[in-house]
């Protein structure tokens, strides 16, 4: 075995790789040492590893207002920018829900349904949850791996839909939003987003 010991290896020329064994070794890391990358873009590595997390954390309420179409939730969004096309997003939502009466989501990258359901004339593409009465709450949750063949920055969030017109759906809250000591309950809700590579 022999043994080189050198600050600097840089590729010969105007070229731009260098290459470290060729296909089937093992290029060796000790124990203690660190391979710093910085700066640098690492291609190759195996899929599937979680490059980066975001999370957005709500424990105030909100309310729909008095409309039957679907809206966005204030302030329960998170924003992530994949470093790469290949590169997926991980979208998981754990929400506490209140309604009058049905309420229903749905997942959205901007203005993009995600996780659509099959598209027929008169129905609804949507999750839906329906409170037992109007001192329970829907511990809600959702998930799905999204590939948005995407560098730019991006926005998750959930929309919600009121039964109809006249109807209400609240986040982290009742609908009757008791204070009893022994049911009233105020939640809190969380959309978490990892960028997986792909």
């Amino acid at each position: 075995m022999s043994k080189l010991e050198v600050d600097t290896i840089e590729p010969e020329g105007a070229s731009t790789t260098l290459t470290l064994g060729a296909s089937g070794d093992t290029v060796d890391v000790p124990s203690g040492a660190t391979l710093d990358v910085t700066g640098a873009t690492v291609t190759g590595l195996s899929a599937g590893k979680v490059l980066q997390v975001v999370q957005t954390f709500k424990n105030d309420t909100w309310s729909t207002s008095d409309t039957d179409a679907f809206m966005d939730i204030t302030g329960f969004e998170a924003d992530i920018t994949p470093s790469s096309t290949s590169n997926k997003i991980l979208f998981t939502a754990s929400c506490q829900f209140g309604a009058a009466n049905v309420c229903l989501f749905r997942l959205m990258r901007d203005s993009t349904e995600i996780a659509p359901a099959t598209s027929d004339a008169g129905y609804n593409s949507a999750f839906q949850s329906y409170p037992a009465d109007s001192a329970s709450g829907i511990l809600a949750s959702f998930s799905y791996l999204d590939s948005p063949s995407s560098t730019s920055a991006l926005t998750y969030k959930l929309q919600v839909k009121n039964r109809g017109s006249g109807y209400s759906t609240y986040l982290n809250r009742s609908s009757g939003d008791s204070s009893d000591s022994g049911y009233g309950f105020r939640g809190a809700s969380s959309i978490i987003l990892m960028e997986i590579e792909g």
